[in-house]
């Protein structure tokens, strides 16, 4: 749900940087990510571990086993960082 989540604040937030909304809506969600990193709210390397995790959320589909339950586990740490991080940076970007 944060996965998700994360990438439609980060679609607001686009907004106030570019003239159309409807290209923002029109986003996948890795793009949503690049355009971050264009505009500096996330800097590339948060950039590419969003992309993983994305990655990994979409592989849960297709294998339920405990060696990925295990390897999923290893990116809550640093997930966890990346999203405070998301949601610090927003704030602070709609109080100025």
């Amino acid at each position: 749900m944060i996965l998700e989540q994360s990438g439609k604040l980060l679609r607001k937030t686009l907004k106030l940087y570019c003239s159309s909304s409807k290209a923002v809506d029109g986003l996948v969600f890795k793009d949503v990510f690049r355009h971050a990193v264009k505009h500096n709210i996330i800097d590339a390397d948060a950039c590419d571990r969003w992309f993983t995790y994305r990655d990994n959320r979409n592989n849960t589909a297709h294998d339920y086993g405990e060696s990925f339950a295990e390897e999923t586990l290893v990116f809550l740490p640093q997930f966890i960082i990346d999203a405070l991080n998301i949601a610090a940076t927003i704030k602070n970007l709609k109080a100025i």
